[in-house]
């Protein structure tokens, strides 16, 4: 084979090998000639001259010759599985030598691309200007167009065949036509003759026959005789809706002259099925409207018996009726029918309708009894009709509205919604009842009325006031009966009232308790300046507004010893969202009236913190009265740290048991520990001047101090947290104190450790030591300039430090950077920035270094 002739083969097949190998070239050769082949057999001559009928004459050339049809069918059979044997061997050959993935890719173009793909681009592998590349063109152009003839012959030949088929097709559809046409006359015409006699059964099985084999004539209703046929079905189903309305109307008047039997009736209802879903309805609706007639008659809007009062008159009538309907008239309907059902359905529209227009006549005059009685009523009414029927109410409405009602079905207690407002308005006086002796200038506290009704011999001690569960106990009473009525408006509407009224019971019930005087009696002594009436009420205020506070809100459990036995309190929020309707869920919220009752807690602990300083004044006072710059030795802890150490424990041993939650425990002793340490604070500022004797003595009571603040809690209430915050305040005034008793003299010793325990530059700190210390003015401005001076060698000191925030004249107490009063612990209070002190600083600076410079040179 020549260079021309390999490379577009290698190119199309992928052989790796310089030629083909010689059976597989002699193979393609074989198959792409056609001129050898259509001598051995003229049935691969598909062109233009090819005759079929030629072939098939040479092959049965008499009527003998059919009797080897057979024998021919069976040598074509041979012959096209050696050709298909003949071509599985030469693929087999070709997959030796060729790449298989190109070889899969040649099969499909061959078996789908000869129609797809032009020759050109079949042969893209050969070269344009070889002969080779020309004549496997032109084998692929003769194959195309025999293809073409092939098919071309093959339609000619089944033509005549197909147009059989349809003929065949049309004439069986017409027999089958023809066929039920018949079999619709002769239905058609049993049909008049059972009509005539009124043989229900009868008719119905005759005229279900007839309306379904005349539902296959519907295309053919212009064919005038299909269109006679149809009239004359309407024609006879309108007689026998007559006869049946007329037999009807006999049997229900129980003319004893024609009487008609109840098994006559119930086969008319067949008929009635038969007839059509509309004509069912049609005689359902009439049926309901006879029997309802007298009801419309008897109890209008207008009339006596139509009022409210006379609700249950009616909801008699018509159980009365459905006994009659059940026990006579009725029972010719089929079950599947729901007579019962509409009749109910339709009694209650004309009621609602009637119940709409007393309501809105009553007005004003409707009260919350008459409005919750006729609606309890009718609800029992409702019920019991679901009750009877196995079903909801509601779904009953459902299940008997028509598609194309101009009104949805509504239950009669539906009409009593929109005048819920009665209601709401009654709940809303009687909360302001209740607690309208707990409100205003003149009116009894709920603490009072707790202390009253609590005997001081009862060790148990009132954690929540009643007037809370009391509160709590109405909302959830109104909150049931309110969603066993409506769950829509008038529950959301409830839960505005119940949202109004946590407003003014925090407001004006709590907050306002702690405003008013509490005590019973009045302050002892000096000694004792706290109290416990005040200490209590704050501590029945914290607990009273925690347990608002989860009671409305909170997704918790709480239980204790509450008033009225309660011991689990279900949350307020989550159980109307529970039973309001979804419309309305995402709007239902008591967020900010739960916060009111954190303010109140707040405010009761902060009560409590200020009760907590007025028990310990005294033994601040006299704390302050000792002359500490007179002390001549250290003993033990003062005497007033032992009356200081006994009010806190006395007074926590007063709040520990009154207070339900730890939290609040933990809270108020981080305030309270805050507070007496800055009372201590400004108490030693007020104590000065105190000398080394003194500061060291305060040493010893700080740490005594100390130690009881930390031991208070207990192990059940002491915290990191707390212990952390102590331990940083009172290391603080323990370095404030150190620096005091360390002596001025030598003074590089006495600044060198005022900046290794206090660890600032600030010459206003430095001088607070100095105040405290009692030191002469004289030496302070020699002091002050050898501060300065070994100071500014020292670049890693700070500015400020935590004296920046000791008040030299406190007013009140406050600490060194430790949690004030109501601070919470741990937290540092930042350091008062004082443009003064900068200025001063300065002035001084500026003072020393003048004099320095003014002085002779050593």
């Amino acid at each position: 084979m020549s260079t021309d002739i390999k490379r577009p083969f290698t190119a199309v097949l992928g052989v790796r090998e310089d030629v083909l190998p010689q059976e597989v070239v002699l193979s393609i050769q074989r198959i792409l000639e056609s001129k050898s082949a259509s001598e051995s057999d003229p049935l691969d001559m598909f062109s233009s001259e090819f005759d079929p009928v030629e072939i098939l004459n040479s092959y049965f050339p008499d009527e003998s010759a059919l009797s080897q049809l057979d024998a021919v069918q069976a040598r074509l059979t041979q012959t096209e599985q050696d050709l298909q044997k003949q071509i599985d061997e030469l693929q087999l050959e070709l997959s030796r030598d060729q790449d298989p993935n190109r070889m899969q890719l040649i099969q499909e173009m061959i078996s789908v691309g000869l129609h797809r793909f032009t020759p050109q681009q079949i042969i893209v592998g050969f070269t344009a200007d070889s002969p080779q590349y020309k004549d496997l063109l032109g084998q692929i152009s003769r194959i195309r167009e025999k293809a073409t003839e092939s098919e071309a012959v093959v339609r000619n030949i089944t033509k005549e065949i197909q147009v059989l088929d349809v003929a065949k097709k049309n004439l069986i559809h017409c027999m089958t036509t023809f066929k039920r046409l018949q079999m619709l006359v002769n239905a058609l015409g049993q049909l008049e003759g059972q009509v005539g006699e009124k043989n229900y059964l009868d008719i119905a099985q005759t005229l279900a026959a007839v309306k379904q084999i005349s539902a296959s004539f519907k295309s053919f209703n212009t064919v005038h005789r299909i269109a006679q046929i149809s009239r004359r079905i309407q024609e006879v189903q309108a007689e026998v809706r007559t006869k049946i309305d007329s037999d009807w109307e006999k049997f229900y008047a129980q003319d004893p002259t024609r009487p008609i039997k109840p098994s006559a009736m119930a086969a008319a209802c067949k008929v009635v099925d038969v007839l059509g879903p509309e004509v069912r309805m049609q005689f359902v609706e009439r049926y309901v409207a006879l029997e309802l007639k007298e009801y419309r008659r008897i109890f209008r809007a207008t009339d006596e018996a139509g009022q409210l009062d006379n609700l249950s008159r009616r909801f008699a009538w018509m159980r009365r009726l459905l006994q009659t309907h059940e026990n006579e008239v009725g029972r010719v309907f089929p079950a599947e029918w729901r007579a019962g059902w509409h009749l109910c359905a339709k009694f209650a529209e004309i009621t609602r309708d009637d119940m709409t227009v007393l309501l809105s006549r009553a007005g004003s005059k409707l009260t919350v009894k008459q409005l919750l009685s006729t609606l309890e009523e009718t609800m029992e009414f409702e019920n019991s009709l679901g009750k009877k029927y196995a079903t909801p109410f509601d779904q009953i409405l459902k299940a008997t509205q028509q598609t194309n009602a101009a009104r949805p079905s509504r239950s009669i207690s539906s009409a009593f919604e929109p005048h819920m407002g009665v209601f709401i308005d009654a709940q809303d006086k009687a909360l302001s009842d209740m607690l309208s002796q707990y409100r205003g200038p003149k009116s009894r506290t709920s603490l009072e009325a707790a202390g009253s009704t609590t005997d001081e011999t009862i060790s148990t001690p009132v954690l929540v006031l009643p007037s809370s569960t009391e509160l709590f106990y109405f909302y959830a009473q109104s909150l049931d009966q309110c969603a066993s009525l409506f769950t829509g408006q008038p529950l959301f509407e409830l839960c505005a009232l119940h949202k109004k009224w946590l407003r003014i019971y925090a407001e004006e019930v709590l907050v306002a308790s702690m405003k008013k005087p509490t005590a019973i009696q009045p302050r002892k002594s000096v000694e004792s300046r706290y109290d416990p009436n005040q200490v209590k009420s704050a501590c029945t205020l914290v607990n009273t507004a925690d347990y608002c506070h989860t009671t409305a809100l909170e997704v918790t459990q709480r239980s204790g010893i509450h008033p009225i036995g309660l011991t689990n309190y279900s949350q307020l929020e989550e159980k109307i969202r529970e039973k309001v309707a979804d419309d309305f869920k995402p709007r239902v919220s008591f967020q900010e009236e739960c916060d009111q009752f954190v303010s109140v807690i707040s405010s009761a602990i902060q009560t409590l913190v200020r009760e907590f300083e007025a028990a310990c004044e005294a033994a601040f006072l006299n704390m302050q009265r000792t002359a500490w710059a007179t002390l001549s030795l250290v003993s033990g802890q003062s005497s007033y740290v032992d009356e200081l150490t006994l009010a806190i424990e006395q007074l926590f041993e007063l709040i520990k048991p009154r207070i339900e939650q730890k939290k609040y425990l933990r809270n108020f002793l981080d305030k309270a520990s805050g507070a007496i340490l800055g009372r201590f604070t400004s108490a030693l500022v007020k104590s000065r001047p105190l000398k080394e004797i003194g500061a060291e003595q305060l040493l010893i009571d700080l740490q005594a101090v100390k130690a009881c603040l930390l031991k208070l809690p207990g192990e059940s209430l002491t915290t990191s947290n707390y212990t952390r915050s102590i331990t940083k305040t009172t290391t603080r005034l323990e370095a404030l104190l150190k620096v005091i008793v360390t002596p001025v003299d030598p003074t590089e010793g006495f600044i060198l450790n005022y900046t290794l325990l206090i660890g600032d530059d600030s010459s206003l700190n430095f001088q607070k030591i100095l105040d405290l210390k009692g030191t002469p003015k004289t030496e302070q401005n020699d002091l002050l300039d050898s501060f300065l001076a070994i100071t500014s060698t020292k670049p890693e000191l700070e500015n400020t430090s935590f004296l920046s925030s000791l008040d030299m004249d406190p007013g009140q107490a406050v600490g060194l950077g430790s949690p004030g009063p109501i601070a919470t612990s741990g937290s540092d209070t930042p350091p008062k920035i004082d443009h003064t002190s900068k200025f001063t600083d300065f002035r001084r600076f500026v003072s020393f270094a003048v004099r320095r410079d003014s002085m002779p040179p050593s």
